[in-house]
């Protein structure tokens, strides 16, 4: 009679991990586009696990940014995986391209009611050193605050039109980034099947 041993090694599948964190409104790409490049969910973390970022200040209201870390496993044994990877590695720089073209909207705005702002401060403090200058020089002081209010009451102005512009500005390449990421994908998932 002839036993059957098992091979304790057979129907092991040993995966590879990784964790990435991106902003709430790129996760669900990312949870859409890994599986192309071989990844799927690790069952062993939650799906999503969201973290407060940065305070965020647009339009007045501070709101906090949040950042998504989502948990990724696949096999290590995979076809093409050399393939795979630098197409991973090109939708990870798609990602974060996108994220600094959104970041740029901004950061752009923000600079320029800042230096505006600055600009009417220092018009204000050389209006309040003339009202406080032994005699006080009245007409310097006016002529010095009309321009430091001015440049006081610009910066929300400014803020929202250079936001509004670089927004259309950047809308086209967003768009690209985004079909960039869409090629990447199809070339991904025709790699696994």
């Amino acid at each position: 009679m002839m036993s059957e041993v098992k091979n304790p090694g057979v129907g092991h599948i040993g995966y590879e991990y990784r964790e990435i964190t991106v902003p709430r409104e790129l996760s669900s790409l990312c949870l859409d586009s890994y599986p192309c490049f071989g990844w799927e969910q690790d069952p062993n973390h939650e799906a999503m696990h969201t973290e407060p970022s940065r305070r965020d200040f647009r339009a007045g209201s501070p709101e906090k940014k949040e950042v998504v870390t989502l948990y990724f496993r696949r096999k290590r044994i995979l076809c093409n995986k050399a393939e795979l990877t630098r197409l991973q590695r090109n939708f990870d720089s798609c990602i974060a391209e996108l994220q600094a073209l959104e970041q740029s909207k901004t950061t752009a705005s923000t600079m320029a009611a800042l230096v505006i702002g600055i600009i009417g401060t220092a018009f204000m403090a050389g209006s309040t050193f003339a009202v406080t200058a032994e005699p006080p020089i009245i007409w310097l002081t006016i002529l010095l605050a009309i321009p430091g209010l001015i440049g006081w009451i610009v910066p929300c102005v400014l803020y929202r039109s250079v936001l509004r512009r670089k927004t259309a500005e950047i809308e086209p390449l967003k768009e690209q980034k985004y079909d960039e990421i869409d090629q990447i994908c199809e070339k991904g998932t025709r790699l696994l099947y």
